[in-house]
């Protein structure tokens, strides 16, 4: 709801960063691309978005990435990459990587 009052509002003096996380959880395909237009219209709005997700698809469509791993817990917390969503596949050690 509150990402839709932003949205209605256009173009805002002030600026706001928004934080996402895992938001395409228990989403239908089909959402998950009416989400991801409702993101690029924020960003042509002048704001910032952060969505922390394991969806490749939706990490595809980042402008930037930051992986961290390799495992969870005490096997991770790493920054294996940091960089466009190409170059991740590149890193051997990013089991986000090897799915993109």
């Amino acid at each position: 709801m509150k990402l839709a009052s932003f949205l209605g509002k256009g173009k805002l003096k002030d600026k706001v960063l928004f934080i996402f996380d895992e938001p395409t959880t228990g989403l239908h395909m089909h959402d998950i691309k009416k989400l991801l237009g409702s993101f690029d219209a924020l960003i042509e709005q002048g704001h910032s978005v952060i969505v922390i997700e394991h969806n490749t698809d939706v990490i595809k469509c980042a402008d930037w990435v930051i992986d961290l791993g390799p495992e969870g817990g005490i096997g991770g917390g790493y920054l294996l990459y940091e960089g466009a969503p190409e170059g991740l596949k590149n890193v051997k050690e990013s089991y986000t990587g090897q799915y993109l």
